[in-house]
């Protein structure tokens, strides 16, 4: 089981990465996207650590390692599938959190997420998709510094979501959900100068955030429903914290 910190929150932080070579996440790629290469800044920081929680329980649904529910209030709940359990230990920790028993997506968002950045962050670097070095401040303090990688990855996952939301593409259900959930975190705007930010992209992205996602497998309805459920759960959340 996956270590908890004193408050029973599942801690990632402190496990081994043996994961970060594979194939990237969802989480990492909205992290990626949300790397502002102008600014060497993340942007949405004061909502960030529930929208990377938010796709970290979209990957899970994608993979149909979980699955939502109603609980006895009417609220949403995730619970996991106990056969399917994923192999990646940053999803494992959120799997885990409800593997016991089903929990509201407000708590999972919550409990799950304060842990995400650092680890996510270190993927990054380690796959060369950004660059962290120091610099001086004042001559005395050491300051952290991001600069975008030359992997190229990050202008993809850009040209992909853009193709959805401005070219009117249908989506793959990944990229379906990294549009929607950009747009559930409050940050679209701010990609205003590569996705105009305008009423016809407005309209796609809700389509995205509510799941109409275009024609797919019986599967990619699952995971349809599963990622609408937790991206307007998102805004939710992150309607209630400050934004920076």
């Amino acid at each position: 089981m996956t270590e908890q910190n004193a408050d029973g929150r599942p801690d990632s932080s402190e496990q081994p990465d043996q994961t970060a070579a594979g194939s990237p996440t969802v989480a990492e790629d909205l992290l990626l996207l949300l790397f502002q290469p102008r600014s060497g800044t993340i942007a949405g920081e004061g909502t960030l650590y529930y929208v990377l929680a938010g796709a970290v329980l979209a990957d899970l649904g994608l993979a149909g390692n979980v699955r939502t529910g109603t609980g006895r209030t009417g609220t949403m709940t995730v619970e996991a599938i106990a056969e399917n359990p994923p192999t990646d230990h940053l999803l494992r920790a959120s799997w885990e959190y409800v593997a016991d028993k089903p929990r509201g997506v407000q708590t999972v968002l919550a409990a799950t997420g304060p842990t995400l950045r650092g680890p996510l962050l270190d993927r990054l670097v380690d796959r060369g998709d950004v660059y962290r070095g120091t610099r001086k401040t004042f001559g005395v303090f050491d300051t952290t510094v991001l600069t975008e990688g030359d992997s190229g990855r990050r202008a993809g996952l850009l040209a992909d979501v853009r193709a959805v939301l401005v070219d009117g593409e249908t989506p793959t259900p990944r990229v379906a959900a990294l549009a929607a959930l950009l747009y559930g975190s409050g940050t679209l705007p701010q990609f205003d100068r590569d996705i105009p930010w305008s009423s016809p992209v407005i309209a796609r992205a809700e389509e995205l955030k509510n799941g109409s996602w275009g024609a797919g497998a019986a599967a990619e309805a699952v995971a349809r429903t599963v990622t609408a459920t937790i991206v307007n759960n998102v805004i939710v959340a992150a309607a209630v914290l400050p934004r920076t």
